[in-house]
């Protein structure tokens, strides 16, 4: 029966192709500076707007790769509130999705603070604010004390796809994971974010939420080889694009007897792609920007800028009067006054199918 890679003599000694990652390093590290210098050009509103629609993406695919859907609008104000960015039609969050915030904030925004045990349990406990995971109860703020196996399939034809790190062995694993985080500096920090993902994963050290902090570890590290708490690219948004390959990857490279090339050579091209995909995000945020400069002197009502923005930021489905009276609270009648008076001021057009579906969409 084939090994996992921790009961080799070699772990945790990994090792990898340095010429192979140089080559992608360089082509990574590159891209982003360039974006980096694009966003420091931005204006103070620009960049704070990036930063929230950036965050909010982590945190929203961070949780989607596990399965757990999150209100995309909650997850943005959370956050908004506690960066103490301000924003029209702000709405009260759930204890899990505040929970996840303050971990992924506490990784990015205090990346120069060390990775304890205590942190790493308070982030736990922040995600399972009422100590289950969905219906069953589970060992929170603490590592686990059961064995952990990844398994697929019904019950009676269960596929074991990992069997991770025994639970005796977990506390002193994870001592010298972080004693490795904490000390070793002279390695980049962007190959550091994708050995500590992959190391933490093979110990699997909680009873649930293992994918989310090891994301938020990278996080961290990211972060750190930005040296900023700016962030401008969601890499669990790109995981989640290439969820597949994310897992087989991880399953591949398990099996190895030190050498995780493979595994650190796909993070940074998923990583690549996330900053490609970023440069999408801040031509949102541009395109916002220039919208509100454009109308700063169209008279606006609080209805109007609330849908504005959430037409800005992506709505989702198509907005009809009926949507726009239950999102501003208030009657049809008036809904559709403030959509033809925005008509009127050019700012939205009626899309074409007409009758009972008549929709509406922005004037690019």
């Amino acid at each position: 029966m084939a090994k996992y890679i921790y009961q080799y003599k070699s772990w945790p000694n990994f090792t990898w192709n340095e010429k192979e990652i140089q080559v992608i390093l360089g082509k990574l590290r590159y891209l982003q500076g360039k974006i980096f210098g694009q966003i420091n050009a931005l204006g103070f509103s620009i960049k704070e707007e990036t930063m929230l629609s950036t965050l909010t993406l982590d945190v929203v695919k961070s949780s989607e790769i596990e399965g757990q859907i999150l209100n995309y609008e909650q997850v943005r104000s959370s956050i908004a509130r506690k960066l103490g960015i301000e924003y029209a039609g702000m709405v009260y969050p759930d204890r899990n999705v505040e929970g996840v915030v303050e971990m992924l904030l506490d990784a990015t925004q205090n990346y120069e603070q060390p990775l304890t045990e205590e942190r790493l349990f308070a982030w736990h406990g922040a995600l399972f604010p009422t100590g289950r995971s969905g219906l069953y109860k589970i060992d929170v703020a603490c590592y686990r004390k059961g064995e952990m196996q990844i398994v697929s399939g019904a019950m009676g034809k269960e596929k074991i796809h990992y069997q991770a790190v025994p639970a005796d062995q977990v506390k002193f694993e994870m001592d010298r994971f972080l004693d490795w985080f904490n000390k070793y500096t002279d390695i980049d920090p962007v190959i550091k974010s994708a050995i500590a993902h992959f190391w933490f994963i093979i110990i699997h050290p909680f009873d649930d939420g293992n994918g989310r902090i090891a994301r938020a570890i990278s996080d961290l590290l990211l972060a750190r080889s930005d040296n900023s708490s700016l962030r401008f690219y969601s890499l669990s948004n790109q995981m989640l694009l290439e969820k597949k390959v994310y897992y087989d990857t991880l399953q591949k490279v398990q099996y190895n007897d030190a050498d995780i090339t493979e595994w650190i050579v796909w993070f940074l091209n998923c990583l690549y792609r996330a900053l490609k995909n970023s440069e999408k995000t801040i031509e949102k945020v541009l395109h916002k920007a220039d919208f509100w400069d454009k109308h700063k002197n169209t008279e606006l009502n609080s209805r109007q800028r609330l849908m504005l923005n959430k037409l800005l930021d992506g709505f989702e489905g198509k907005l009809k009067t009926s949507k726009w009276a239950k999102i501003t609270k208030c009657s049809q009648d008036t809904a559709l006054r403030d959509i033809k008076d925005l008509i009127e001021k050019g700012i939205l057009r009626q899309e074409k199918s007409g009758g009972r579906s008549t929709n509406y969409g922005l004037n690019n």
